[in-house]
C-alpha cells in the first residue's frame, strides 16, 4: 500500500511540475489517503501482536 502512495504521489509531483493542476491535487489526496490508511493498518497490527504476545506467555 505504501508502494501506491509512493506513486501517486509522484504523478502528483510530475503533474504538479508539468502545470496539470486538477490531476496533482487528485493524486496527492490519493497518495494522503492511502498512506494514512498504510499507517492504520501496521498500528493494528502492531496492537495484535502486542496483545497475542501476552496470551501466549
Amino acid at each position: 500500500m505504501l508502494k501506491w502512495a509512493l506513486i501517486f504521489f509522484v504523478i502528483s509531483i510530475e503533474a504538479g511540475l508539468l502545470g496539470f493542476s486538477g490531476i496533482a491535487a487528485g493524486a496527492s489526496t490519493i497518495a494522503k489517503w492511502l498512506f494514512f490508511a498504510a499507517v492504520a493498518i501496521f498500528l493494528v497490527f502492531v496492537l495484535l501482536a502486542f496483545v497475542a504476545g501476552e496470551v501466549i506467555l
